[in-house]
C-alpha cells in the first residue's frame, strides 16, 4: 500500500490514536440498512472518461458535462457528447495535499473547490471559488485557521483544533463544509465568516473481527474483536436533500466498524447543534439513517431521497490494511421507508465523490491511483 494511501486513511479516520481512549458504555444504534438491490432492478455503469488521476471531487453541470477535482490538484472539465469521445480540460489549479479537493457547483457557473487538510500556509484545509474570467481560485476562508480557534468540543484524538475539511456544497450565498478533523458541519457565507452549525459526538462501537493483534506501521495494539470503545464520528460528506435539509455523512474513526456511519438531517439556518447518537432525534440535528460503512460522500435524489456513496463496504480501515475484498465500494440509493437499493453493486473501487443534477447521476474513482468518471444509465 502507497504511503500517500495510508497517509489519507489515517488522516480521516484518526486510525490509531483512539485505542488508548477510555472505554465507554455502548449504546444502541437503529440499523436500518436493510438490503442492496431488491427491486429486480439494474443500473449501467459507463466509463465517461479514464484520463483522470486520482479524482474525487465531483460537479454535475449538465447530463453532458461534470467538473472534477484530481489528485495533484488540478480542477477538470469533462465534456462527453454522444458518439465521440469525451474531452478533459484544465480549468484551474489548487494547492495539492493527501489527497483530491471536493468541488461544488454554486450560482453563476461559480465553482466551490475545498483543500483537506496540510500544513499552515501551503493552502491546504482552504476553502476557494472559481469562475470563468478568474485567473486562479481566490480564497474565501482558511477553515483550518478557524478551526483553531474553535476547537471539537467532543475530541478524542491528540489536537482538538486539527482540521481536514473534506466535503463541499453550495448554498445560496455561500457553502457548507464538512470537516472530518473537526467533526462538525461548518457554514461559509461569500464574505469568508464561518460559523459552526453542528458538532458530531463519538460513538462508542465494537471494535469488528478480522484485524490484526496490532498495526502494521506503527506497532501500536488493536483491541480484540468486540472491545467497546469510542469512536469519533469524522463527517467527509455534505448534501442539500431535495427537502431543502442539509444531510452530513459519517466515515466512522477507530475501529472504522462496519454498519456505524451515520447520516444527519439538519434544520437549515441552524448555528451550534449537536448530532449526539445516544440521543439521536434531539434538537435540530437528527438521525436520518444509520447502519451504513465508512461513507465518502452524498448527494441528493428526488422526493426527499438520498445517495450515499461508500468508500469501502468493508471499512476504509480494512481497505487500509490491504484485507482482499476491502477495495470494493458501494453507492446506494435510500427510497422510501428507508429501503436501500444498492446500484451497480460490486463494480466501484474506491470511489471518491458522487453528484445528480438533472437526472444525470455520477461517480468519480478510485480515489487513489488512475481513476474514471462514471454515469449511470
Amino acid at each position: 500500500m502507497s504511503s500517500s494511501r495510508t497517509k489519507a486513511l489515517v488522516a480521516l479516520g484518526g486510525a490509531f490514536a483512539l485505542v488508548a481512549a477510555a472505554l465507554m458504555p455502548a449504546q444502541a444504534g437503529t440499523a436500518v440498512r436493510q438490503s442492496a438491490d431488491r427491486s429486480g432492478q439494474s443500473s449501467r455503469l459507463v466509463t465517461v472518461t479514464s484520463d483522470l488521476t486520482g479524482p474525487r471531487g465531483l460537479a454535475v453541470i449538465s447530463k453532458r458535462k461534470a467538473v472534477v477535482g484530481q489528485a495533484d490538484g488540478t480542477i477538470s472539465r469533462v465534456v462527453k457528447h454522444p458518439g465521440m469521445p469525451a474531452t478533459v480540460t484544465t480549468l484551474t489549479h489548487v494547492p495539492a495535499t493527501f489527497i483530491a479537493p471536493a468541488v461544488a457547483r454554486g450560482r453563476h457557473h461559480l465553482i466551490w473547490i475545498l483543500t483537506a487538510g496540510g500544513d499552515p500556509g501551503t493552502g491546504a484545509a482552504t476553502l476557494y471559488k472559481w469562475k470563468p474570467g478568474f485567473t486562479a481560485p481566490k480564497v474565501v476562508a482558511d477553515i483550518g485557521a478557524f478551526q483553531q480557534t474553535d476547537h471539537d468540543p467532543f475530541n478524542l484524538a491528540d489536537d482538538p483544533g486539527e482540521s481536514d475539511p473534506y466535503g463541499v456544497v453550495a448554498l445560496g450565498r455561500g457553502a457548507l463544509v464538512a470537516d472530518a478533523a473537526g467533526n462538525d458541519l461548518l457554514k461559509v457565507n461569500r464574505h469568508g465568516r464561518v460559523q459552526r452549525v453542528a458538532a458530531l459526538k463519538p460513538r462508542t462501537v465494537a471494535v469488528p473481527p478480522g484485524l490484526p493483534a496490532t498495526d502494521p506501521e506503527s506497532g501500536q495494539p488493536i483491541p480484540p474483536a468486540g472491545t467497546m470503545i469510542p469512536s469519533e464520528a469524522v463527517a467527509t460528506s455534505v448534501t442539500v436533500g431535495s427537502d431543502g435539509f442539509w444531510y452530513v455523512g459519517e466515515l466512522r474513526g477507530f475501529p472504522a466498524t462496519p454498519g456505524t456511519s451515520e447520516v444527519w438531517r439538519i434544520k437549515p439556518g441552524t448555528r451550534n447543534a449537536v448530532c449526539d447518537p445516544v440521543h439521536p432525534n434531539r434538537g435540530p440535528c437528527k438521525r436520518y439513517l444509520d447502519g451504513m460503512t465508512s461513507i465518502e460522500d452524498l448527494a441528493p435524489a428526488p422526493h426527499g431521497r438520498l445517495y450515499i456513496l461508500e468508500l469501502s463496504k468493508m471499512s476504509w480501515l480494512k481497505m487500509e490494511l490491504g484485507i482482499a475484498g476491502s477495495d470494493v465500494g458501494g453507492l446506494f440509493k435510500v427510497r422510501r421507508h428507508h429501503v436501500i437499493r444498492e446500484m451497480a453493486k460490486n463494480k466501484l473501487t474506491q470511489p471518491g465523490g458522487v453528484d445528480r443534477r438533472m437526472d444525470a447521476l455520477f461517480v468519480t474513482g478510485p480515489v487513489f491511483g488512475p481513476g474514471k468518471l462514471f454515469q449511470f444509465r
